[in-house]
């Protein structure tokens, strides 16, 4: 009996996940909703964190998804638009999706930011098939630690990744794996 309430609750959890995390277009966010939720967001975590106010000023562009959905139970997924910054103007709209199997069990909402501190960090998101996080330029993870030694002559590394608004119950978020696609949103 157990094993048949496992089954079924897997089972609605990867069809929950599955309407959560497959893009539909009649649900897309438009540009002006994007850049919208963009402003908000790198509005707050500047205020909120200032080592990204030092990144950010220092950075080529800023690609930033507001909103990122990540569930699953064994099998999981995540999904989040978003849109790339350049001189404060967006250049860019794009997703991430990512698939996992393994021991998880949760759903959990959160942002991030990636700062492309060089040119040729940027030219990753130029591929017509997408960029893969962990392959290509060197992304590091901005936590309470290394962002307490950041400052603006120790940054050297290709892309600087900050996670906030973490919100659900799912243990752990991992950038890697993620795949990072440019859309076309509807205006």
């Amino acid at each position: 009996m157990k094993r048949l309430l496992l089954t079924v609750l897997a089972m609605a959890l990867i069809a929950v996940a599955a309407h959560l995390f497959m893009p539909n277009p009649a649900l897309a966010a438009s540009r002006s909703e994007i850049n919208r939720d963009v402003t908000a967001a790198l509005k707050q975590l500047y205020e909120s964190n200032p080592t990204a106010k030092v990144i950010g000023d220092k950075a080529v562009a800023v690609l930033v998804f507001p909103s990122i959905t990540k569930g699953g139970f064994i099998v999981g997924g995540q999904y989040g638009v978003g849109a790339l910054r350049k001189g404060g103007k967006t250049v860019g709209y794009f997703n991430t999706v990512a698939g996992s199997w393994g021991l998880q069990a949760g759903i959990q909402k959160y942002g991030y930011a990636l700062f492309f501190m060089n040119k040729k960090a940027m030219a990753t998101l130029k591929n017509r098939k997408g960029w893969e996080l962990g392959t290509g330029p060197s992304v590091v993870v901005v936590d309470a630690g290394l962002a307490k030694s950041l400052t603006t002559t120790t940054l050297k590394d290709d892309v600087y990744a900050v996670i906030f608004d973490q919100k659900g119950l799912m243990a752990g978020i991992g950038l890697q794996g993620s795949k990072i696609t440019r859309i076309h949103p509807d205006k």
